[in-house]
């Protein structure tokens, strides 16, 4: 068992290898993988009603990319508006540090930097 960030990190840097080695087959095994840990533990539904995608052409085993967006609703509970937000995670010595980017609408931040952490940190 290892945790969510590092996991990813290692399929990542699998499938930049399959690259370089010119092996599609493991490359495309790689990238179902990747996808299918994104899909099953990283933020979906509860605002995140897009999901989230990691983006591999600028993801590697020092940098992960995920895109997602959260939809706001009112005061009134009805829908406000979509906000799109790119969440890049570093591993460092303890742990992992986070960059958001995109409007902080609401303070939704804090709201989305806690659902990536908690998915990271996860043991898969």
């Amino acid at each position: 068992m290892m945790k969510l960030y590092a996991k990813l990190a290692m399929l990542v840097q699998a499938r930049l290898n399959c690259i370089d080695g010119f092996n599609s087959e493991w490359k495309l095994k790689h990238e179902e993988k990747i996808e299918e840990l994104v899909r099953n533990h990283l933020p979906s539904g509860s605002g995140f009603d897009s999901g989230t995608k990691i983006d591999l052409e600028v993801s590697n085993n020092n940098r992960l990319v995920f895109c997602t967006a959260y939809h706001h609703m009112d005061e009134n509970g009805s829908y406000d508006g979509w906000m799109y937000h790119c969440v890049r995670v570093y591993p460092t010595f303890d742990g992992i540090r986070m960059t958001i980017n995109g409007s902080n609408k609401n303070d939704i931040k804090d709201y989305i930097y806690e659902s990536f952490d908690i998915a990271l940190n996860t043991e898969v």
